[in-house]
Parts: structure tokens; C-alpha cells; sequence
């Protein structure tokens, strides 16, 4: 059966991307080696609910697909040949038990602020599988924290550790996604081969460490691990 909606704790996360999210797709076109390690993890699931879907990257190809968004914001910049979308929360999904095949939630964990919850929906929404991208923040050994740890100080707060989910879903499998230096999507660690991205001409001039990016070891590199981290639980 359908669980009634909790009310809502906090309307942070719509209004931090009503806020951030326009042009949202510019920036955040899918990268087609991530998307086909998403799509081997849904393997024979027909049906999916794309959860805190945003503008609908990495959603499936010849699937079924209902969306879960609770900014309008984003919900606008879907394109109109997108799966439909409803407006609402991962701790509160407006679906039957086992409505579908696979429940999936691509870099969206951290902005849930009741995840054990917002995972145990996922797992009641989905007949077979459950797939998330997220990052481990036990991963080490991006340079760009380097320049800013504070922002890294943050992400190691709010990022769920592999533990949190594991105790959510019970059994997992976790699979490396490394980030090709060409990434066209715009999450952090997408430029950690183009510095340039990060910061402009005149910031740059006045950090002269970036010169230690340069290494012909970096640049020989066509992908790197940075911590991010595809997770299959099966529910059924």
C-alpha cells in the first residue's frame, strides 16, 4: 500500500535548486560511459522511478520511467519528450509497494535530508532493484581539495558512507564509476583534468600551485577514480 506523506521537515532542498537549477542543463548534459554503467546495473528492469531526477539525466532508454523531483525549477527544464514527472520527495514517494521494477537515484543522497528513510522508500517502490550513484566520502586523493577543504570538510558530512546504505538495503554490490577526463557532465569531479573549469583566468594567476597540475602523469590519465560509486541492491 501507499504510505502517507510525512510532513515536510524542510523545503531547503526545492528552494536550493529552485535557486541554483536554472540553467541546470547546460552544465549537466549525461556522460554516455556513466550512463551505460547505469543502464548495465538496471539490466532486465522495464520499469523504473527516477528519484530527485532533476532535468532527467541518466534516465532510461526503453523503460518505463516515472520521475521524482521536488523542485519546480528543474521539473521546467525537462526536455518534452522526458518521462513524465511528479512532484515530490524520496522520504515520501507517491507509489504503491513494488510500483516498479528498479527505483534509481543518480547523486542525490546528500540532499536528502531523512535518507534512511528516503532509501527504504526506494526499496518499497521497487519490485527488483534498487540502483544509486553516490560517492563514498572515505574516497582520498582529488587534488582540488587541495584549494578548497573546506568544501570537502562538507561533502564528508552529508555524502552517506557505503555503511548507511548497506544498513538501508541489506545486501549490495559496489562498482567503481571512474570519471573520463572529457566527463560532459558537470558534477565536482568532472573537470579534474581541466583546472580551467574551476576557476578563472585571474584566480588562477594568483594560485601559482596549479602549475603542479600540469604533470605529464596527469595528463596521460584517460579516466581516474575519485570516489564515485554505482550501488545495486537487489529487493526481491
Amino acid at each position: 500500500m501507499t504510505r502517507p506523506a510525512r510532513p515536510s521537515r524542510s523545503a531547503s532542498i526545492s528552494e536550493l535548486y529552485d535557486t541554483i537549477g536554472r540553467g541546470y542543463r547546460r552544465f549537466r548534459r549525461p556522460d554516455l560511459r556513466i550512463a551505460a554503467a547505469i543502464e548495465r546495473a538496471l539490466g532486465g528492469c522495464q520499469s523504473a522511478t527516477n528519484v530527485g531526477a532533476g532535468a532527467g539525466s541518466y534516465e532510461p532508454q526503453g523503460r518505463k520511467v516515472v520521475a521524482v523531483e521536488p523542485s519546480l525549477t528543474m521539473i521546467r527544464q525537462r526536455a518534452g519528450d522526458a518521462a513524465p514527472a511528479v512532484r515530490a520527495r524520496a522520504e515520501a514517494l507517491p507509489f504503491r509497494d513494488a510500483s516498479f521494477d528498479a527505483a534509481l537515484a543518480i547523486l542525490t543522497l546528500h540532499h536528502w535530508p531523512d535518507r534512511a528513510r528516503g532509501l527504504a522508500e526506494l526499496g518499497r517502490a521497487a519490485r527488483r532493484r534498487v540502483v544509486l550513484l553516490t560517492h563514498d566520502p572515505a574516497a582520498v586523493g582529488f587534488w582540488l581539495e587541495d584549494y578548497f577543504p573546506e568544501l570537502f570538510r562538507i561533502d564528508r558530512r552529508i555524502m552517506p558512507s557505503l555503511e548507511e546504505v548497506r544498513r538501508a538495503l541489506g545486501r549490495i554490490a559496489v562498482f567503481d564509476v571512474p570519471v573520463p577526463r572529457d566527463c560532459s557532465d558537470g558534477f565536482l569531479g568532472a573537470y579534474w583534468a581541466r583546472p580551467d573549469a574551476y576557476l578563472d583566468a585571474e584566480r588562477r594567476r594568483a594560485i601559482s600551485s596549479f602549475a603542479k597540475l600540469e604533470s605529464g602523469a596527469l595528463r596521460a590519465r584517460e579516466q581516474i577514480d575519485l570516489g564515485y560509486r554505482l550501488v545495486v541492491a537487489d529487493v526481491a
